[in-house]
């Protein structure tokens, strides 16, 4: 029967229906299921498909936001009951569009499917300096910084970033994404890893610090 539920659960995150996936979860809790297994064979397994529709341009941002609302009120059952460290265990990632770059919506579905999948997450917003990316990567401590440009007109200045990350000998791995950006690009300017959306993100993401296996990683 749990297995059923947890299978309607994740086509209610991915129809984005919020009230039924309340249900759900509260149902599921009712049984005596783990909230952590209701995250991960429920919820998450539900944004995961949302994510290749949205990479795959089956489904659009709207869409996205709709499941992440319904996903955001079933988690907010779960929080209570899960540890600080089941619930963002996978890692810190500071994420932010480059400065002199307004663009944000690629960069939040992004930052989205990284809280969904564990990582906690500290967005900088748009238009961000290279010291405003360090400060926050050593006041986080954080093990990954994510870059997002939009423009080719900004996205020479991640070099700039990664440069002052390497000048201060700071330990983070940097990914970058944006429409511009090549892995090419990535390889050029001393990035650790590219996507090329949302959901191969959070696989590289995932790679970078090594909790996932070979066949999961981005290529």
């Amino acid at each position: 029967m749990t297995v059923e539920l947890l299978k309607e659960l994740s086509d209610a995150v991915i129809d984005g229906n919020k009230d039924k996936s309340v249900e759900l979860t509260n149902k599921l809790l009712d049984l005596g299921m783990n909230a952590k297994d209701i995250l991960d064979n429920g919820l998450l397994p539900g944004m995961e498909v949302v994510g290749i529709r949205f990479r795959d341009n089956i489904i659009f941002v709207p869409q996205v936001l709709i499941s992440a609302r319904a996903m955001k009120s079933s988690l907010a059952l779960l929080e209570p009951l899960l540890s600080k460290a089941e619930l963002k265990g996978s890692g810190t990632v500071i994420i932010g569009t480059v400065k002199g770059d307004i663009h944000d919506i690629g960069k939040n579905i992004v930052a989205m499917m990284l809280r969904s999948s564990g990582f906690s997450v500290i967005d900088l917003g748009i238009d961000t300096r290279a010291e405003k990316f360090l400060d926050a990567i050593k006041k986080e401590n954080a093990e990954i910084v994510g870059m997002s440009a939009l423009l080719t007109t900004t996205m020479g200045y991640m070099k700039t970033v990664i440069d002052r990350i390497k000048e201060e000998n700071i330990l983070v791995k940097v990914m970058v994404g944006g429409a511009p950006i090549s892995k090419a690009f990535a390889d050029q300017i001393g990035a650790d890893g590219y996507a090329k959306n949302a959901t191969d993100a959070v696989k590289l993401a995932k790679s970078l610090i090594g909790i996932v296996t070979k066949e999961e990683t981005v290529e």
